[in-house]
């Protein structure tokens, strides 16, 4: 048994680097699971839902299920439900993510006129229209959101940009911040994750690869915090950072020493 009742894990750099599993992380998932430690997924990830790692994880033996999973897109789906119903959302990012604010009964509109709520994401075909678009759509005070701040994604070749570049685009041309990123490290991603445990944040490990997301997530939560090295921070990075983990593994395997 362990003292901790809890795990948020991080996915892509924690568990797998594009669709390769990380060394050692069945090792982790499983020590985790001896120990008695509840367990949930947590990827900023704004291109998936809560089914995607299941499958993706199933043929390496580590069952997921859905109610487990939290991604950028799910959290900001149910937050925009939430707090903005009935209103026409204008999305700067993919299909998939459309899809999962669709399905969270979010109201979409294409028309950057007609926009009461812009959300900035990760887009694979952002341009200089999308960028005009997103101009138009964030005049006046129109609330503004980003999925994530995760300006790199890892993939098996290295990075590619991702949601944090973009945003860095819309708010050149906008003059302004986004009120609230809604994925890691935010308060709404912490609460989300805590309603899905239902335990205690001091009581919880958060397990990533990185500092600004999701170390930042749980020392701003007051939950314990391990920085894994096989994703993208190094030991130089952790050096030169103000943020500062509780733990430092060289994989997700070597999360059995803190149990």
């Amino acid at each position: 048994m362990t003292d901790y009742e809890a795990a948020i894990l991080d996915v892509d750099g924690t568990i797998v680097r594009g669709d390769d599993l990380l060394p050692g992380a069945t090792d982790g998932v499983r020590a985790l699971e001896a120990a008695g430690c509840s367990r949930l997924l947590f990827s900023n990830n704004p291109t998936r839902g809560s089914d995607h790692y299941g499958a993706k994880l199933a043929p390496h033996g580590i069952d997921v299920d859905p109610n487990t999973v939290l991604t950028s897109a799910t959290v900001s789906a149910e937050y925009l439900a939430a707090t903005h119903p009935d209103e026409r959302v204008f999305v700067v990012g993919g299909e998939r993510l459309e899809a999962i604010l669709e399905d969270a009964a979010v109201e979409l509109t294409s028309d950057p006129d007609a926009a009461d709520v812009v959300l900035g994401s990760f887009d694979k075909n952002f341009s200089f229209g999308t960028l005009w678009e997103a101009l138009r759509a964030l005049e006046g005070d129109v609330p503004f959101y980003g999925t994530d701040p995760d300006a790199t994604i890892p993939i098996d070749e290295g990075e590619i940009p991702g949601s944090g570049a973009i945003l860095a685009a819309m708010e050149a041309v906008a003059g302004r911040e986004p009120d609230a990123i809604l994925g890691k490290p935010s308060s709404v991603a912490a609460a989300a994750a805590m309603d899905r445990l239902g335990v205690d944040p001091t009581t919880t490990l958060v397990v990533g690869d990185r500092l600004d997301t999701d170390i930042a997530l749980g020392n701003r939560a007051g939950m314990e915090t391990a920085l894994v090295l096989t994703g993208i921070t190094d030991r130089a990075t952790l050096a030169a950072s103000d943020i500062e983990p509780d733990h430092v593994l060289e994989s997700l395997a070597a999360v059995e020493t803190l149990l």
